[in-house]
């Protein structure tokens, strides 16, 4: 590239970087740091990778926001929805409604989950506040609408809107916007790590459902819908339960009559080697909450999976459900998610994360650790994976700082405190992984 060209491009970027910080307000940012810093420009991607206007590349190891699950430039996903556009780029499902794709896909969803219904939303927020309208109304045609209360977890993610950020556990939202509402309740998440507990994993699981227990006696089973819980929990730091925890937890639930929603929102589309994570660990969910990975992030889509019991009495004895949202099953998202769904079955992506990306990982991850004091612990379940760095007493700038490291790098890693994230797409190699840990190793050893 010219000297000329690269002047045109650097005097480009920097005429966006100011209009963004003219008019544009970010999620979750301090505005008056990111006018200071200047934002990263992203222009384009291909496979594991993005690239910045100036040229940079970058090994995404968070898939986006752990979205981008096949992999960037997928012809099949862009076609279908070029296609949908051409044929019928919306209409509603409203008024006795529907088109074709938002069918085939809530039958595809039906088949590869277990459960009988979808409820099409946008994203994962407005399908947490959705999962809170269905269990009350749920509960209103079983005679027992005095069950209303939804119990979480501390430190849980479901999304930033009133009802989803009051379901999430996570102190800095509910300090924002006078949250939680009504009727959420939270217990302890099952960070085995950072509950520094002398007794076994196990023991720790068979505690916090104990503890569950005792919260919904004394909340009273009369008075409790459901419990919702992320299967791994995702912003929360990579949370990886013990193998104990979600049966445990799902028996307390039936002991007391207590729907059990699964927010797999992060977890779901092959992110831990299965369709679903519940498949996965063991638990069988009433519903399930699904956006992100649906649509491997290339258009937004979301929504609940309902199985039988909820289903039948909502179909059967509910009347209206009032509720709903203008894109509901839109039918270029819908045709985005049935193309997702069949490359994934047509690349065989489920097993190659099962079978040899999350072994290599692993091992290569336990290798790292092992090289560097900083990091005190690693997790991984599938292709999601964590780097606790340092101690209680570090910095709390510590994973900021090495975040920021890894850029540089060449790597995207996610800061959750001292807690570095990775989730990369699924698609990633063998060879892509190596560079992934290589990058990593720069960063660990720039941080030390």
């Amino acid at each position: 590239m010219t000297s000329a060209c690269l002047a045109n491009v650097t005097e480009q970027a920097e005429q966006l970087q100011q209009r963004d910080a003219a008019h544009h307000l970010h999620p979750f940012t301090d505005f008056a740091d990111l006018a200071k810093k200047g934002t990263r420009l992203l222009v384009r991607g291909e496979g594991v990778y993005v690239y910045e206007q100036s040229g940079h590349k970058l090994l995404d190891g968070m898939s986006g926001l752990w979205n981008v699950n096949m992999g960037y430039g997928q012809r099949a996903l862009i076609d279908a929805a070029k296609a949908q556009l051409e044929t019928l780029p919306f209409y509603n499902s409203f008024f006795q409604c529907t088109t074709p794709p938002s069918v085939q896909l809530a039958r595809q969803l039906s088949e590869i989950s277990g459960l009988s219904h979808v409820f099409f939303t946008n994203a994962g927020s407005d399908a947490n506040d959705t999962q809170l309208r269905l269990v009350k109304r749920f509960w209103q045609l079983q005679g027992k609408p005095d069950k209303r209360i939804v119990i979480s977890r501390h430190n849980a993610y479901h999304g930033s809107t009133l009802a989803a950020a009051s379901l999430g556990g996570m102190k800095p939202m509910h300090a924002q916007g006078d949250l939680p509402i009504p009727d959420i309740d939270h217990v302890d998440q099952p960070y085995y790590f950072g509950a520094r507990t002398n007794e076994s994993s196990q023991a720790f699981a068979q505690s916090l459902a104990d503890q569950l227990e005792e919260r919904i006696t004394a909340l009273g089973p009369s008075n409790v819908a459901a419990f919702i819980g992320e299967p791994v929990q995702g912003a929360g730091g990579v949370i990886i339960p013990p193998e104990n925890y979600w049966p445990a937890i799902e028996a307390v639930c039936r002991r007391h009559d207590v729907l059990v929603i699964a927010d797999e929102v992060i977890t779901g589309f092959g992110r831990l080697g299965e369709w679903f994570a519940f498949q996965r660990m063991g638990f069988t969910p009433d519903l399930v909450t699904f956006a992100k990975g649906v649509t491997s992030g290339y258009i937004p889509l979301g929504g609940v999976l309902i199985g039988k019991r909820v289903a039948q009495t909502l179909t059967s004895d509910g009347g209206e459900f009032a509720h709903g949202f203008t894109n509901s099953g839109h039918p270029v998202a819908c045709a985005v998610g049935l193309a997702n769904v069949r490359l994934m079955h047509e690349t065989n992506v489920r097993e190659h994360v099962r079978e040899e990306a999350e072994p290599y990982l692993r091992a290569l991850m336990t290798e790292l650790a092992s090289m560097h004091e900083i990091i005190a612990e690693t997790r991984l379940l599938g292709l999601m994976g964590a780097f606790e760095l340092g101690t209680p007493d570090s910095p709390k700038t510590l994973g900021e700082t090495c975040r920021d490291l890894a850029t540089n790098a060449g790597l995207v890693m996610r800061a959750t405190g001292n807690t570095m994230i990775i989730a990369p797409p699924l698609v990633i190699s063998k060879s892509e992984i190596d560079e992934l840990i290589e990058k990593a190793d720069i960063a660990f050893r720039r941080l030390a």
